[in-house]
Formats: structure tokens, C-alpha cells, sequence
């Protein structure tokens, strides 16, 4: 069987892990690389705030080379969007011809995506397209994956809810309008076991944080997510942070 080269856009959360998940069994595409955004002042992941030495420790794991794209701390879609077409550029010259997306129901997200990949002649890959939340969210937990939240918007959770494992009591306590895979940027996470994980991400947790972001004034339809409330401005918020200390 003839399989496509691909890139895997990783953020070492739920959707990123349950995704590759289902590529991997699949065996349609081989991921020659993972691809993540790094806050390059902090050294942690773009908007979910993990170190960059734990989502090392995630592709070591995985044993997938591991491509950083290397961000200011607030950076604007024009800096962003030629970063990423530069890094997929070098990759695709390696023999990438496909980038595979977890994103589950965000139309625009996806059409942004798209549109930006066919200017490289890449093909947009999202395994996870239409299917249910609520059964991703339980199919997560059940094949064995073990997360917790490292990142809540206070427009949907309050503290408590940052820090915490993902089990079924994380399910049943989130509120009404809470996406099950938070979808809409409601919580972010780190995966640090599961079936795709030979060996388990050792890591513990620390201090809680709350910071907020001067508001931006970026096109919605090129964010990371979107607040299901009409305001695609990811900072219109504050964020609770737990981090979390490489073991």
C-alpha cells in the first residue's frame, strides 16, 4: 500500500492525540513530522502554555520528528501565516504533500486552512470532520488516553476547572454550553499517556495562573478558535493556566 507523506499539526492536546490516533490506525498517510506553534519569549506552546521540554517529551514518544514554528508572544496573521507557509514550504520539499488537522466543526477554520494550503499545493487533511463531540470525548477517554486541562477561558469555566484530568466526572461537571472537546477554545490540554504513547509523559503539576490579553483585532476566520458566543477575538478573555513541571 502506497501511503502520502504528511505533516500532522500537533498541539499535544486531546483532539491533536485522539486524531493522530485514528490516522496511525488508519494507514493512509505516513506523518513524517509533527508541527507545533512555540511562543518563542516563553518556550511553551501557542496558546495552551506547555513547555516546549514536555511537547518534546511527546515526540520522543511518539518517535515523529517534531517541527517547531517559532512565534512571538503576539503575533499578527501576516507574521503567522508566513511563518507557517515558510516551514511547510522546507517540508514539502522533503516529500510532504499532505497537513492533517484535528479540527472537528468549524467551517471557516477549515476554509481559511484550505484556502492557505492550496497556494502551496498541499492537501488539507480532517479525520476528525462532523463526527460527534460528545462521542470523540468518550471515545478519548475509553481507548485509554489520559489528559488534563492546562488552559480555561473564564467566559465558560472558572478555575476550578483548569488543572483536572479528563475523565468522566470532567464530563459530566461542564456546563450546558461547554463543547465536550472544547471546540469553541472553552479549555485546552496536554495528553501525557494513551495507546499512542509507548512510553508516558512524566510530568506534575504547578502553579495556577491567571493572565488576560490586550484584545486583538485579527480576522476571526484565521484564529486558532473561535467563542461560540460571536467573538472570535481569543483574548477577549482571561485565561486560567496550570502549568505543568517536566518529572
Amino acid at each position: 500500500m502506497v501511503t502520502t507523506q504528511a505533516v500532522f499539526n500537533w498541539s499535544g492536546g486531546k483532539d491533536s492525540s485522539l486524531c493522530l490516533y485514528k490516522v496511525l490506525q488508519a494507514g493512509e498517510f505516513n506523518v513524517s513530522h509533527l508541527l507545533t506553534s512555540v511562543n518563542n519569549h516563553y518556550q511553551r506552546i501557542s496558546m495552551h502554555g506547555v513547555r516546549v521540554e514536555l511537547l518534546e517529551q511527546q515526540a520522543a514518544s511518539l518517535n515523529i520528528p517534531l517541527t517547531k514554528i517559532l512565534l512571538p508572544e503576539m503575533p499578527d496573521m501576516v507574521e503567522y501565516d508566513r511563518a507557517m507557509s515558510d516551514t511547510l514550504n522546507i517540508l514539502k520539499q522533503q516529500g510532504v504533500r499532505a497537513s492533517i488537522f484535528g479540527d472537528i466543526f468549524l467551517e471557516d477554520l477549515r476554509k481559511y486552512r484550505e484556502e492557505k494550503l492550496s497556494l502551496l499545493d498541499l492537501k488539507g487533511v480532517f479525520p476528525l470532520w462532523k463526527i460527534s463531540t460528545r462521542a470523540l470525548a468518550r471515545e478519548f477517554i475509553d481507548v485509554g488516553f489520559k489528559a488534563v486541562t492546562v488552559c480555561v477561558n473564564e467566559k465558560y469555566l472558572d478555575q476550578s476547572f483548569v488543572g483536572r484530568v479528563i475523565d468522566d466526572e470532567f464530563l459530566k461537571d461542564l456546563p450546558q454550553n461547554v463543547d465536550p472537546c472544547g471546540e469553541f477554545g472553552e479549555f485546552h490540554s496536554f495528553v501525557y499517556d494513551g495507546p499512542i504513547f509507548p512510553k508516558p509523559i512524566s510530568c506534575t503539576k504547578g502553579e495556577i495562573v491567571y493572565r488576560r490579553y490586550k484584545p486583538t483585532r485579527q480576522d476571526g476566520s484565521s484564529q486558532c478558535y473561535h467563542n461560540n458566543d460571536g467573538n472570535s477575538d481569543p483574548y477577549a478573555y482571561g485565561f486560567w493556566y496550570c502549568d505543568l513541571i517536566p518529572a
